[in-house]
Protein backbone atom coordinates (compact mmCIF):
# COMPACT_ATOMS: atom_id res chain seq x y z
CA UNK A 1 0.00 0.00 0.00
CA UNK A 2 1.36 3.42 -0.93
CA UNK A 3 2.09 5.82 1.66
CA UNK A 4 -0.25 8.47 0.57
CA UNK A 5 -3.24 5.61 0.71
CA UNK A 6 -2.00 4.64 4.13
CA UNK A 7 -1.48 7.89 5.81
CA UNK A 8 -5.21 8.78 4.00
CA UNK A 9 -6.55 6.12 5.95
CA UNK A 10 -5.18 6.72 9.12
CA UNK A 11 -6.42 10.25 9.15
CA UNK A 12 -9.85 9.33 7.94
CA UNK A 13 -10.51 6.69 10.89
CA UNK A 14 -9.21 9.35 13.40
CA UNK A 15 -11.60 12.07 11.63
CA UNK A 16 -14.38 9.99 11.68
CA UNK A 17 -13.68 8.67 15.37
CA UNK A 18 -13.65 12.61 16.32
CA UNK A 19 -16.37 14.60 14.45
CA UNK A 20 -18.76 11.56 15.93
CA UNK A 21 -18.25 12.41 19.31
CA UNK A 22 -20.80 14.02 21.52
CA UNK A 23 -17.99 16.41 22.87
CA UNK A 24 -17.23 17.26 19.32
CA UNK A 25 -20.84 18.43 18.46
CA UNK A 26 -21.53 20.24 21.94
CA UNK A 27 -18.38 21.73 22.25
CA UNK A 28 -19.01 23.23 18.21
CA UNK A 29 -22.21 24.25 19.02
CA UNK A 30 -21.16 25.54 22.30
CA UNK A 31 -18.13 27.62 20.70
CA UNK A 32 -20.50 28.70 18.53
CA UNK A 33 -22.98 30.48 20.73
CA UNK A 34 -20.39 32.16 22.56
CA UNK A 35 -18.94 33.80 19.90
CA UNK A 36 -21.94 34.66 18.65
CA UNK A 37 -22.43 36.30 22.38
CA UNK A 38 -19.14 38.25 22.05
CA UNK A 39 -19.42 39.66 18.49
CA UNK A 40 -23.18 41.00 19.57
CA UNK A 41 -21.79 42.67 23.12
CA UNK A 42 -17.99 43.80 21.52
CA UNK A 43 -18.95 47.14 20.75
CA UNK A 44 -19.59 47.79 24.42
CA UNK A 45 -16.32 45.69 25.35
CA UNK A 46 -13.77 47.74 23.08
CA UNK A 47 -15.51 51.13 23.76
CA UNK A 48 -15.07 50.87 27.59
CA UNK A 49 -12.65 53.34 28.36
CA UNK A 50 -10.49 52.27 31.30
CA UNK A 51 -8.81 55.67 32.03
CA UNK A 52 -7.30 58.91 29.92
CA UNK A 53 -4.39 60.22 30.19
CA UNK A 54 -4.83 63.99 29.26
CA UNK A 55 -1.95 66.54 28.95
CA UNK A 56 -2.64 70.40 29.98
CA UNK A 57 -0.39 73.19 28.02
CA UNK A 58 -0.19 76.60 29.12
CA UNK A 59 -3.63 78.63 29.99
CA UNK A 60 -5.61 75.18 29.72
CA UNK A 61 -3.96 73.71 32.80
CA UNK A 62 -6.33 76.06 34.64
CA UNK A 63 -9.36 73.72 34.14
CA UNK A 64 -7.60 70.38 35.23
CA UNK A 65 -9.19 70.30 38.72
CA UNK A 66 -12.82 70.42 36.37
CA UNK A 67 -11.59 68.71 33.46
CA UNK A 68 -11.41 65.47 35.94
CA UNK A 69 -14.60 66.18 37.90
CA UNK A 70 -16.62 66.32 34.59
CA UNK A 71 -15.41 63.54 33.59
CA UNK A 72 -15.67 61.34 36.69
CA UNK A 73 -19.48 62.68 36.48
CA UNK A 74 -19.73 60.81 33.12
CA UNK A 75 -17.93 57.46 34.18
CA UNK A 76 -14.63 58.48 32.56
CA UNK A 77 -11.19 57.89 34.84
CA UNK A 78 -9.24 60.85 33.34
CA UNK A 79 -5.20 62.19 34.58
CA UNK A 80 -4.41 65.05 33.75
CA UNK A 81 -0.41 65.84 33.21
CA UNK A 82 1.13 69.18 32.64
CA UNK A 83 3.35 69.29 29.21
CA UNK A 84 5.24 72.04 28.65
CA UNK A 85 6.64 71.82 25.27
CA UNK A 86 4.08 71.38 22.91
CA UNK A 87 5.95 69.92 20.60
CA UNK A 88 7.10 67.42 23.10
CA UNK A 89 2.82 67.15 23.93
CA UNK A 90 2.64 66.51 20.37
CA UNK A 91 5.06 63.41 20.30
CA UNK A 92 4.02 62.11 23.18
CA UNK A 93 -0.10 62.08 21.20
CA UNK A 94 1.55 60.37 18.62
CA UNK A 95 3.90 57.27 20.29
CA UNK A 96 0.13 56.76 22.57
CA UNK A 97 1.62 58.30 25.54
CA UNK A 98 -1.24 60.60 26.32
CA UNK A 99 -4.70 60.18 24.62
CA UNK A 100 -5.15 63.95 24.17
CA UNK A 101 -3.27 67.39 24.34
CA UNK A 102 -5.10 69.83 25.37
CA UNK A 103 -3.62 73.52 25.07
CA UNK A 104 -5.24 77.38 24.55
CA UNK A 105 -7.06 79.63 26.68
CA UNK A 106 -10.15 77.43 28.89
CA UNK A 107 -12.80 79.72 26.41
CA UNK A 108 -11.32 78.33 23.04
CA UNK A 109 -9.88 75.14 23.88
CA UNK A 110 -7.83 73.34 21.45
CA UNK A 111 -7.68 69.26 21.16
CA UNK A 112 -4.67 67.04 19.61
CA UNK A 113 -5.52 63.64 19.28
CA UNK A 114 -4.15 60.76 17.45
CA UNK A 115 -6.50 59.86 15.10
CA UNK A 116 -10.02 60.91 16.43
CA UNK A 117 -11.83 62.25 19.68
CA UNK A 118 -14.27 60.25 21.18
CA UNK A 119 -17.85 61.70 21.61
CA UNK A 120 -18.18 61.34 25.55
CA UNK A 121 -14.92 62.85 25.82
CA UNK A 122 -15.68 65.73 23.41
CA UNK A 123 -18.72 66.73 25.30
CA UNK A 124 -16.91 66.63 28.46
CA UNK A 125 -14.63 69.44 27.26
CA UNK A 126 -16.99 70.94 24.93
CA UNK A 127 -19.18 71.30 28.61
CA UNK A 128 -16.24 73.38 30.03
CA UNK A 129 -15.48 75.44 27.09
CA UNK A 130 -19.22 76.59 27.62
CA UNK A 131 -18.68 77.60 30.78
CA UNK A 132 -15.88 79.56 30.71
CA UNK A 133 -18.10 81.38 27.50
CA UNK A 134 -21.28 81.41 29.91
CA UNK A 135 -19.21 83.16 32.54
CA UNK A 136 -17.17 85.83 30.10
CA UNK A 137 -20.68 86.59 29.05
CA UNK A 138 -22.01 87.07 32.57
CA UNK A 139 -18.79 89.48 33.77
CA UNK A 140 -18.81 91.66 30.40
CA UNK A 141 -22.58 92.85 31.57
CA UNK A 142 -22.63 95.78 33.41
CA UNK A 143 -26.30 96.40 33.45
CA UNK A 144 -28.84 93.09 34.39
CA UNK A 145 -31.57 94.75 32.37
CA UNK A 146 -29.47 94.78 28.98
CA UNK A 147 -28.71 91.46 29.39
CA UNK A 148 -29.40 89.60 25.89
CA UNK A 149 -30.43 86.14 27.46
CA UNK A 150 -31.49 84.89 24.02
CA UNK A 151 -27.75 86.07 22.61
CA UNK A 152 -25.91 84.26 25.29
CA UNK A 153 -27.42 81.15 24.93
CA UNK A 154 -26.11 81.36 21.33
CA UNK A 155 -23.03 81.96 21.93
CA UNK A 156 -22.59 79.50 24.39
CA UNK A 157 -24.62 76.60 22.78
CA UNK A 158 -21.81 78.10 19.24
CA UNK A 159 -19.02 77.16 21.51
CA UNK A 160 -16.85 74.35 21.26
CA UNK A 161 -13.39 73.08 21.43
CA UNK A 162 -11.25 72.84 18.28
CA UNK A 163 -9.85 69.01 17.57
CA UNK A 164 -6.69 68.24 15.57
CA UNK A 165 -6.30 64.49 14.68
CA UNK A 166 -2.41 63.49 13.52
CA UNK A 167 -4.12 60.68 10.96
CA UNK A 168 -7.47 60.55 9.75
CA UNK A 169 -9.75 58.15 12.14
CA UNK A 170 -10.75 54.79 10.55
CA UNK A 171 -13.99 53.90 11.54
CA UNK A 172 -12.43 49.79 11.24
CA UNK A 173 -10.11 49.67 14.05
CA UNK A 174 -12.74 48.67 16.48
CA UNK A 175 -13.94 46.05 14.27
CA UNK A 176 -9.88 45.07 13.47
CA UNK A 177 -9.08 44.41 17.07
CA UNK A 178 -11.86 42.46 18.38
CA UNK A 179 -11.52 40.00 15.09
CA UNK A 180 -7.76 39.86 16.26
CA UNK A 181 -8.08 39.00 19.52
CA UNK A 182 -10.99 36.91 18.91
CA UNK A 183 -8.54 35.00 16.06
CA UNK A 184 -5.70 34.70 18.65
CA UNK A 185 -7.94 33.22 21.58
CA UNK A 186 -9.70 30.73 18.65
CA UNK A 187 -6.42 29.21 17.81
CA UNK A 188 -4.91 29.04 20.88
CA UNK A 189 -8.01 27.27 22.35
CA UNK A 190 -7.86 25.06 18.92
CA UNK A 191 -4.09 24.18 18.80
CA UNK A 192 -3.89 23.65 22.96
CA UNK A 193 -7.23 21.07 22.39
CA UNK A 194 -6.39 19.32 19.71
CA UNK A 195 -2.38 18.74 20.16
CA UNK A 196 -3.84 17.51 23.60
CA UNK A 197 -6.11 14.97 22.04
CA UNK A 198 -3.15 13.77 19.84
CA UNK A 199 -0.98 13.24 22.92
CA UNK A 200 -4.22 11.12 24.52
CA UNK A 201 -4.80 9.21 21.32
CA UNK A 202 -0.91 8.59 21.39
CA UNK A 203 -0.83 7.13 24.84
CA UNK A 204 -4.22 5.77 25.23
CA UNK A 205 -2.88 3.71 21.84
CA UNK A 206 0.43 2.90 23.30
CA UNK A 207 -1.25 1.67 26.99
CA UNK A 208 -3.33 -0.67 24.78
CA UNK A 209 -0.23 -2.29 22.39
CA UNK A 210 -2.36 -1.02 19.21
CA UNK A 211 1.13 0.09 17.39
CA UNK A 212 2.52 -3.31 17.63
CA UNK A 213 -0.57 -4.87 15.84
CA UNK A 214 -0.29 -2.27 13.04
CA UNK A 215 3.64 -1.16 12.54
CA UNK A 216 3.83 -4.55 10.30
CA UNK A 217 1.60 -3.22 7.91
CA UNK A 218 2.04 0.59 8.92
CA UNK A 219 5.24 2.38 9.30
CA UNK A 220 5.71 4.50 12.54
CA UNK A 221 5.55 8.00 10.32
CA UNK A 222 2.65 7.07 8.36
CA UNK A 223 0.92 6.49 11.68
CA UNK A 224 2.73 9.93 13.49
CA UNK A 225 1.32 11.89 9.98
CA UNK A 226 -2.16 10.04 9.57
CA UNK A 227 -3.15 11.24 13.70
CA UNK A 228 -1.89 14.22 12.62
CA UNK A 229 -3.83 14.69 9.74
CA UNK A 230 -7.19 13.20 10.68
CA UNK A 231 -7.37 15.31 14.54
CA UNK A 232 -6.14 18.87 12.48
CA UNK A 233 -8.96 18.17 9.88
CA UNK A 234 -11.28 18.01 12.78
CA UNK A 235 -10.23 21.01 14.19
CA UNK A 236 -10.32 22.76 11.17
CA UNK A 237 -13.89 22.01 10.62
CA UNK A 238 -15.36 23.04 13.54
CA UNK A 239 -13.15 26.22 13.63
CA UNK A 240 -14.78 26.96 9.91
CA UNK A 241 -18.25 26.22 11.43
CA UNK A 242 -17.87 28.74 14.66
CA UNK A 243 -16.07 31.28 12.64
CA UNK A 244 -18.58 31.26 9.94
CA UNK A 245 -21.29 32.00 12.74
CA UNK A 246 -19.18 34.93 13.82
CA UNK A 247 -19.20 36.33 10.62
CA UNK A 248 -22.93 35.88 9.99
CA UNK A 249 -24.24 37.03 13.46
CA UNK A 250 -21.57 40.15 12.97
CA UNK A 251 -22.93 40.85 9.42
CA UNK A 252 -26.24 39.98 10.37
CA UNK A 253 -26.89 42.29 13.27
CA UNK A 254 -24.37 45.42 11.57
CA UNK A 255 -21.75 45.05 14.40
CA UNK A 256 -19.03 44.62 11.99
CA UNK A 257 -18.91 47.69 9.92
CA UNK A 258 -17.60 45.83 6.98
CA UNK A 259 -17.39 42.15 6.25
CA UNK A 260 -14.34 42.18 3.98
CA UNK A 261 -11.99 42.22 6.60
CA UNK A 262 -13.66 39.62 8.81
CA UNK A 263 -13.55 37.33 6.29
CA UNK A 264 -10.05 37.77 5.36
CA UNK A 265 -9.03 37.44 9.00
CA UNK A 266 -11.03 34.03 8.93
CA UNK A 267 -8.99 32.93 5.70
CA UNK A 268 -5.73 33.60 7.26
CA UNK A 269 -6.69 32.41 10.84
CA UNK A 270 -7.23 29.09 9.23
CA UNK A 271 -4.22 29.18 6.96
CA UNK A 272 -1.86 29.60 10.55
CA UNK A 273 -4.37 27.00 12.01
CA UNK A 274 -2.82 24.22 9.46
CA UNK A 275 0.48 25.53 10.08
CA UNK A 276 0.42 25.91 14.12
CA UNK A 277 -1.78 22.97 14.35
CA UNK A 278 1.45 20.77 12.24
CA UNK A 279 3.88 22.70 14.50
CA UNK A 280 2.73 21.48 17.93
CA UNK A 281 1.05 18.89 17.34
CA UNK A 282 3.59 16.87 15.76
CA UNK A 283 5.60 17.91 19.26
CA UNK A 284 2.96 16.63 21.41
CA UNK A 285 2.67 13.63 19.53
CA UNK A 286 6.35 12.72 19.79
CA UNK A 287 6.47 14.00 23.47
CA UNK A 288 3.54 12.00 24.40
CA UNK A 289 5.53 8.85 23.49
CA UNK A 290 7.88 9.32 26.30
CA UNK A 291 5.01 7.93 28.79
CA UNK A 292 2.69 5.48 28.79
CA UNK A 293 -0.06 6.20 31.45
CA UNK A 294 -2.58 8.99 31.06
CA UNK A 295 -1.79 10.25 34.97
CA UNK A 296 1.68 11.45 32.89
CA UNK A 297 1.26 13.24 29.77
CA UNK A 298 0.43 16.48 30.95
CA UNK A 299 3.44 16.29 32.89
CA UNK A 300 5.48 15.58 29.65
CA UNK A 301 3.65 18.05 27.70
CA UNK A 302 3.95 21.20 30.39
CA UNK A 303 6.93 22.64 28.13
CA UNK A 304 4.66 22.59 24.73
CA UNK A 305 1.49 23.87 26.54
CA UNK A 306 3.33 26.70 28.28
CA UNK A 307 4.90 28.08 24.75
CA UNK A 308 1.39 27.67 23.63
CA UNK A 309 0.39 29.98 26.41
CA UNK A 310 3.33 32.40 26.39
CA UNK A 311 2.47 32.96 22.54
CA UNK A 312 -1.41 33.55 23.14
CA UNK A 313 -0.61 36.26 26.53
CA UNK A 314 1.68 38.01 24.19
CA UNK A 315 -0.47 37.71 21.36
CA UNK A 316 -3.38 39.85 23.44
CA UNK A 317 -0.89 42.57 25.22
CA UNK A 318 0.97 43.64 22.18
CA UNK A 319 -1.66 43.23 19.36
CA UNK A 320 -3.88 45.41 21.97
CA UNK A 321 -0.78 48.00 22.51
CA UNK A 322 1.25 48.26 19.07
CA UNK A 323 0.85 45.63 16.50
CA UNK A 324 3.35 47.26 14.19
CA UNK A 325 6.23 47.88 16.79
CA UNK A 326 9.66 46.42 16.49
CA UNK A 327 8.93 44.17 19.33
CA UNK A 328 5.58 43.03 17.89
CA UNK A 329 7.30 41.95 14.59
CA UNK A 330 10.44 40.61 15.93
CA UNK A 331 7.79 37.96 18.46
CA UNK A 332 5.02 37.44 15.26
CA UNK A 333 8.45 35.97 13.09
CA UNK A 334 9.31 33.46 15.72
CA UNK A 335 7.66 30.17 14.43
CA UNK A 336 6.17 28.97 18.18
CA UNK A 337 5.06 32.18 17.95
CA UNK A 338 3.69 32.88 14.29
CA UNK A 339 0.53 30.86 14.82
CA UNK A 340 -1.09 33.36 16.93
CA UNK A 341 0.82 36.44 16.52
CA UNK A 342 0.86 36.75 12.67
CA UNK A 343 -3.00 36.39 12.25
CA UNK A 344 -3.74 38.85 14.94
CA UNK A 345 -1.56 41.18 13.16
CA UNK A 346 -3.01 40.38 9.30
CA UNK A 347 -6.46 41.02 11.18
CA UNK A 348 -5.31 44.19 12.29
CA UNK A 349 -3.99 44.66 8.81
CA UNK A 350 -0.63 45.82 9.84
CA UNK A 351 1.75 43.84 8.22
CA UNK A 352 4.40 44.79 5.14
CA UNK A 353 3.90 41.67 2.72
CA UNK A 354 7.43 40.39 2.87
CA UNK A 355 7.13 40.08 6.64
CA UNK A 356 4.21 37.42 6.15
CA UNK A 357 6.27 35.60 3.57
CA UNK A 358 9.19 35.06 6.03
CA UNK A 359 7.01 34.28 8.36
CA UNK A 360 5.65 32.03 6.15
CA UNK A 361 8.75 30.50 5.29
CA UNK A 362 10.52 29.96 8.90
CA UNK A 363 7.49 28.42 10.28
CA UNK A 364 7.33 25.92 7.45
CA UNK A 365 11.21 25.54 7.76
CA UNK A 366 10.84 24.57 11.77
CA UNK A 367 7.76 22.11 11.27
CA UNK A 368 10.27 20.24 8.54
CA UNK A 369 12.87 20.29 11.20
CA UNK A 370 10.49 19.07 14.00
CA UNK A 371 8.57 16.80 11.63
CA UNK A 372 11.70 15.11 11.37
CA UNK A 373 13.25 15.31 14.87
CA UNK A 374 10.38 14.04 16.27
CA UNK A 375 9.04 11.49 14.17
CA UNK A 376 12.43 9.68 15.23
CA UNK A 377 11.37 10.48 18.66
CA UNK A 378 7.20 8.55 17.81
CA UNK A 379 9.36 5.82 16.48
CA UNK A 380 11.95 4.99 18.75
CA UNK A 381 9.55 5.38 21.98
CA UNK A 382 6.19 4.03 20.08
CA UNK A 383 7.20 0.42 20.94
CA UNK A 384 8.15 0.63 24.46
CA UNK A 385 5.23 0.28 26.22
CA UNK A 386 5.35 0.17 30.54
CA UNK A 387 8.01 2.62 31.28
CA UNK A 388 8.78 6.62 30.71
CA UNK A 389 11.75 6.62 27.52
CA UNK A 390 14.02 9.21 28.28
CA UNK A 391 14.59 12.07 25.66
CA UNK A 392 18.04 10.78 25.13
CA UNK A 393 17.08 7.08 24.34
CA UNK A 394 14.14 8.67 21.91
CA UNK A 395 16.40 11.18 20.15
CA UNK A 396 18.89 7.80 19.41
CA UNK A 397 19.87 7.47 15.90
CA UNK A 398 18.63 3.96 14.94
CA UNK A 399 20.88 2.40 12.55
Amino acid sequence: MSTGRTVSLVARRELAARVRTRSFVLGTVLSALVLAGFVLTQSTVFDDHHGDTIGLNGQAIAVAGQLVDEARQVGRDVRTVEVNDLADGRAQVADGRLDALVSGAPAALAVLVENGLDDELRGVLNGLVRQQVLRGQLAAVEDSAALDVDGVLRTVAEAHVTVQALSSPDPADGDRLATALVVVALLYLALLLYGSLVAQGVVAEKSLGVPEFLLPVVRPGQLLSGKVAGLGLAGLLQLVVVGLVGLVVGVVTEVLASAGPAVAALAWGLVWYVLGFLLYATVFAAVATLVSRQEDVQSVLMPVTVTLLVAFVLGFAVLSRDSSGALTTVLSLVPPLSPLLMPGRLALAAVPVWQTVLALVLTVAVIAVLARVCGRMYRNSLLRPGSRVTLRTALRRVP
